[in-house]
């Protein structure tokens, strides 16, 4: 699709080289046909009547009159389920309906009838010369016609070049109320949605789709800041891993059993490179500065590689009740232009995503695509809470995925395949980054 949203009609001058591609061949066929048909014609006399054989002309004219008819039926059924002809491809114009789509069996005969008018009456003046057997004034009765005929054609291929509406219709569009609009210039509306726009897509028997938006109406995509150590961070070694915690004594002899709780880290949307969590960062300069300089140290900082006091994991109690639920990781993906999104059970993104049966209650997750890379409903995920399954819709342009070590599959079509946290989904042109919060 050209990068230009906008229609374009097409210019006279494209309109007719797409007529002269389509119509040079039958046209080209049927004046050689009926030629030898006329030249095989023989005249002989019998008891004082001329009797003209003229089976040389019905069989060769029958051929071109066949031949003509079968390619004008396809070429009209293709030019009305989907506006394009060899000539229209050739030229990188399609033809239309009043709204936009595809022209129709009507319109396309209204536009054939009136433009092909001229060889009609051609082919009515062929018949009655074999009729009334006018064979000696044949050439100066059908060559005549043949030109009146073909300049009408003209004229009515380029009667856009009248118009008053901004040269957009030609008399054979006025009658079949036809379109013909320059793709190469502009947009396609049988493939973008008619003239309303290149997204008007959903079908009239569903709800509108909604597009997901952030939890904050109109707040700016939340940026992810790396982790810094701070300046005068100390070392802390890690704390020892008991198995059994022990038991906490409280001074009037009850027992409160330690609880555990379970921590999902923060950092899942941190850029590659930031520090692990749990990893010492480097001594500060201005604690070696310190060091060096003075041989003083900053208040609160120990060198690296002493334990801290508050490492003895015995001296802290755990009070009873403080311990509350664990915290439950939620799936989220961050598209590539910084959106930020929750993911439900079943989510379906796409350009203009629309469920189909079983899958009204999706999630519907439209993604912004000028460049039309994605396509309508383009990938189903759905959440299992350790990561999720993507399946590619039969797409278009594809899909892949990227593991966290950079390593890219392809997705093949139909198939579920398991994403975990950490890696990016590629669909089209877009990316998301499955991550956990």
């Amino acid at each position: 699709m050209a990068g230009n949203l906008q229609l374009v009609p097409a210019t006279a001058g494209k309109r007719l080289g797409a007529a002269v591609v389509d119509w040079l061949f039958p046209l080209a066929v049927l004046v050689v046909t009926f030629a030898i048909g006329f030249a095989g014609i023989t005249r002989t006399r019998s008891g004082g009547f001329i009797i003209y054989d003229t089976a040389s002309l019905v069989l060769f004219g029958g051929i071109g009159l066949g031949i003509t008819l079968v390619y004008a039926a396809v070429l009209a059924g293709l030019e009305a389920r989907t506006g394009k002809t060899p000539g229209n491809l050739l030229m990188g114009i399609r033809s239309t309906d009043n709204d936009g789509y595809a022209p129709g069996a009507g319109g396309v005969f209204v536009r054939g009838l009136l433009t092909g008018a001229g060889v009609l009456l051609t082919l009515i003046g062929a018949v009655l010369v074999v009729v009334f057997k006018w064979f000696d004034a044949a050439f100066f009765i059908l060559g005549p016609l043949l030109l009146v005929a073909a300049v009408w054609a003209v004229l009515v291929v380029v009667s856009n070049t009248w118009d008053k509406g901004g040269r957009l219709r030609g008399w054979h569009d006025n009658a079949a109320k036809t379109l013909v609009f320059d793709v190469k210039a502009g947009r396609d509306p049988i493939t973008t949605g008619g003239i309303q726009g290149p997204y008007s897509f959903a079908p009239l028997d569903l709800p509108p789709v909604q597009q997901v938006l952030s939890p904050v109406a109109g707040a700016r995509a939340p940026q992810v800041i790396a982790p810094q150590a701070p300046a005068a961070a100390p070392a802390v070694a890690p704390a020892p891993v008991q198995p059994h915690p022990a038991p906490a004594i409280q001074p009037d002899g009850r027992t409160i059993p330690a609880q555990t709780v379970s921590y999902t880290s923060p950092a899942s949307f941190a850029p590659p490179g930031s520090p692990a969590p749990g990893a010492a960062p480097a001594p500060s300069a201005a604690w070696q500065a310190g060091q060096q300089g003075t041989g003083q140290q900053f208040a609160g900082q120990q060198p690296p590689g002493q334990p801290h006091v508050d490492d003895d994991v015995e001296r802290t109690q755990v009070r009873p009740g403080t311990a509350g639920p664990a915290p439950v990781a939620v799936l989220r993906i961050r598209l590539d232009d910084g959106r930020d999104f929750q993911l439900d059970r079943s989510v379906l993104v796409g350009r203009n995503p629309v469920g189909s049966a079983g899958e009204q209650h999706a999630q519907l997750l439209a993604v912004d695509d000028p460049g039309r890379s994605i396509s309508k409903t383009h990938l189903h995920v759905l959440t299992d809470g350790a990561g999720i399954w993507v399946t590619d819709r039969n797409s278009t342009n594809g899909s892949a995925v990227t593991t966290p070590d950079g390593l890219r599959t392809p997705l093949a079509a139909g198939v579920p395949t398991f994403v975990s946290p950490g890696s990016s989904v590629h669909f089209g042109d877009r990316t998301f980054y499955l991550g956990q919060a």
